[in-house]
């Protein structure tokens, strides 16, 4: 009788596909708000005084506490210490926390505080708005963060050794599912209520996602009593906090936390150069420059899964994820070196395809391989460290290519904030910079493959036992 019961979770598909679609809308409406301001660069520059620097800066500002706070290694330790529905709660309380003091920062109620006067008078290269927007950013990032480490060790819980690579795939094509909801809804909301409606309704959704976390913790609570763990200690050996070390010293971790770092480095803040790149190249509005994009991420999300499935069945993780690097190299040359005359809307599609594919390749393989590398014990503070390590290039790259957009184009952003509406910067250097972080992964992922040979964790076997 026993033995019918824990077959009832997380032995039932029906359970499982459920807990997947419950944490994976989560993720949806998380995503949507990382990205709700990136179609709305020019808008923040032109109605709110915000220079590229100033949106670089914004990127960067939700990476800021986890990185010099360490809160991403804390999260990885709670989450190992206190449990997944602890932290899940904890995180997407953190989001909407977060993503209301942004809100907040663009209405005029907070234009009208001392507050506002307070910020204004320091570091005048920035508006007040902007400053008290990356607080808000900062806090959403610890919660976004811990929350993509909490729901990465959740499907290990309930997949591991069953659908593992499809599940990851799945829960990636749903959030990317957010990313291409706000490319099209982000600018329809602009129009209608401006840039802080457009923020206003990425809040909502961050409520939303909120509640399906909670529905899913009771589920989670169910599993816990029918397999006998204790509620607050989940892993059968507790976690210590000299473990980090060992994961330190890791030879598999560090290869694959690096190819992290430099991958992501040049997919997410991209994206939130991506529209006006797109607008100025193609000589189009913004609106539709950012419809076009959108298509970025339902390339990813409609081939994540097969690939995952494909993982769990076949394998070639390792191989896999050199093919995504080589391929995220190509896109990012393609947009830097194709001439605006031949760069069509129809190479822009293709361009936006390659990049979608390698997309899909590289997170597919990465995430679902960590278990192999790690023990489980600490599988949340490795997922921790390598978000962490992950956050130091997703913090300084977009401030890196706000400054290098404006250095490659003197002149652009003073005729801008004076009103010329066909001022428009060059997108060349910021690209190459992109497209050099793809041959770092490239590089990256060879050592990858290398270090997987002497040590045999099998990234190129197949997940599913």
């Amino acid at each position: 009788m026993t033995e019918t019961i824990k077959q009832s979770l997380r032995d039932s598909k029906t359970a499982r596909w459920i807990v997947l679609a419950l944490i994976s809308l989560t993720m949806f409406f998380a995503y949507f708000f990382v990205d709700v301001a990136a179609p709305l660069q020019s808008l923040l520059e032109r109605n709110h005084g915000w220079s590229p620097e100033t949106f670089g800066m914004l990127g960067g500002s939700e990476f800021f506490l986890n990185v010099f706070a360490f809160f991403l290694i804390l999260s990885g330790i709670i989450l190992d210490k206190m449990g997944i529905r602890f932290t899940i709660l904890t995180s997407t309380i953190a989001m909407v926390l977060g993503g209301f003091i942004k809100y907040y920062a663009l209405t005029d109620s907070f234009a009208a505080t001392g507050l506002h006067e307070w910020l204004g008078s320091f570091w005048s290269a920035v508006p007040a708005s902007a400053k008290l927007a990356f607080f808000g950013f900062a806090i959403f990032g610890v919660g976004v963060e811990m929350a993509g480490i909490t729901v990465s060790k959740t499907i290990v819980k309930w997949f591991k050794g069953k659908e593992l690579a499809l599940a990851m795939g799945l829960e990636m094509a749903v959030a990317r599912l957010g990313v291409f909801a706000v490319f099209r809804l982000s600018p329809i909301f602009a129009e209608q209520s401006g840039v802080t409606g457009a923020i206003f309704y990425g809040v909502a959704f961050l409520m939303v996602g909120f509640l399906t976390a909670l529905i899913y913790t009771f589920m989670d609570v169910k599993l816990d009593r029918e397999i006998g763990e204790d509620a607050a200690a989940e892993p059968e050996e507790a976690f210590r906090v000299s473990d980090l070390g060992l994961i330190l010293r890791n030879p598999g971790f560090l290869a694959i936390a690096s190819l992290c770092v430099l991958f992501y480095s040049a997919i997410f803040p991209f994206q939130k150069f991506a529209t006006d790149m797109l607008s100025t190249k193609l000589d189009i509005p913004i609106k539709d420059a950012a419809a076009m994009f959108s298509f970025f991420p339902i390339g990813a999300m409609i081939l994540t899964p097969f690939i995952g499935a494909f993982l769990d069945r076949k394998g070639l993780g390792a191989t896999m994820m050199l093919y995504g690097s080589i391929l995220l190299t190509v896109s990012h040359l393609i947009f830097a070196l194709v001439p605006a005359e031949s760069f069509t809307q129809p190479v822009a599609y293709g361009t936006i395809v390659i990049l979608g594919i390698a997309f899909s390749l590289v997170p597919a393989s990465m995430w679902p391989s960590i278990p192999k590398i790690v023990e489980d014990r600490y599988l949340g503070s490795a997922y921790g460290l390598t978000f962490w390590i992950q956050n130091i290039g997703l913090l300084a790259v977009p401030i890196l290519i706000g400054w290098a957009l404006t250095a490659a184009n003197p002149g652009v952003a003073e005729a801008i904030a004076a009103g010329d509406a066909l001022a428009k910067y060059n997108y060349t250097v910021p690209e190459l910079i992109f497209a050099g972080f793809g041959v770092l992964a490239m590089i990256m992922s060879v050592v990858l493959r290398v270090v997987d040979r002497k040590r045999g964790y099998g990234l190129d076997l197949p997940n599913k036992k």
